[in-house]
């Protein structure tokens, strides 16, 4: 499958989880990371309903509120090296650090503006549910008129501090989802090559991957 219908398939449930915005449902007990992610919502929810912000004149002003909450809100690293799996070792540093940036801003890119239009749906937090000593998920549903939507984020506790490495939706997780994508080309071609259609996919062909990036780099 191509990167294009990559960034379209599941692109309701990406921004569903993305801007949880909307009226919000929080159990008496909460927790830490559930607490955690519920406050970003709260964050999102206030630009989506700034009135000052209103309209297409200040659409880039949204966007990037919305891209500085996102950065806070997301580990951007840790969610690129579970997409990538095993792949991610046979990327050298350099390479790494540009397949973040580029994966951040394809996100971005596939999902700012239907994030931007999202109104009206009511999120319910239910639990927490503890998967290792340091992640947990946050499970959360999707309420709409005629049905129901579940949303589990799972968050990581990096350095005092809990964030988002991987959503599932319907039982279909974000990182599994790409994985899969990136793992079709990287099967017969290496990193370069993965990184050049990425810099494609979000405009960036002036980006470089440092001086282990040569051209010739591809993944297996």
């Amino acid at each position: 499958m191509s990167i294009q219908k990559l960034m379209i398939r599941k692109g309701f449930a990406i921004v569903l989880s993305i801007i949880i915005c909307l009226v919000v449902s929080v159990p008496a007990h909460a927790g830490l990371p559930l607490d955690t992610v519920k406050a970003y919502s709260d964050k999102v929810l206030e630009v989506l309903r700034d009135p000052s912000l209103k309209g297409e004149s200040t659409k880039k002003v949204r966007k990037e509120r919305l891209r500085t909450i996102s950065e806070k809100m997301f580990d951007f690293t840790e969610l690129s090296k579970r997409t990538l799996a095993q792949n991610w070792s046979k990327f050298n540093p350099g390479q790494q650090q540009e397949f973040v940036t580029l994966y951040t801003s394809l996100l971005e890119d596939a999902y700012s503006d239907k994030i931007l239009s999202y109104t009206n749906e009511k999120i319910v937090f239910s639990k927490e549910v503890a998967l290792t000593e340091k992640t947990v998920e946050v499970q959360s549903t999707v309420v709409r008129k005629t049905t129901e939507i579940p949303i589990y984020y799972r968050v990581i506790l990096k350095d005092g501090a809990w964030r988002v490495y991987d959503v599932v939706v319907e039982g279909v997780s974000l990182t599994n989802n790409y994985r899969s994508q990136f793992r079709e080309i990287l099967a017969n071609k290496q990193p370069e090559s993965l990184l050049e259609t990425l810099r494609k996919k979000v405009g960036g062909a002036g980006h470089s991957s440092g001086p282990a990036s040569e051209p010739s780099q591809k993944k297996p």
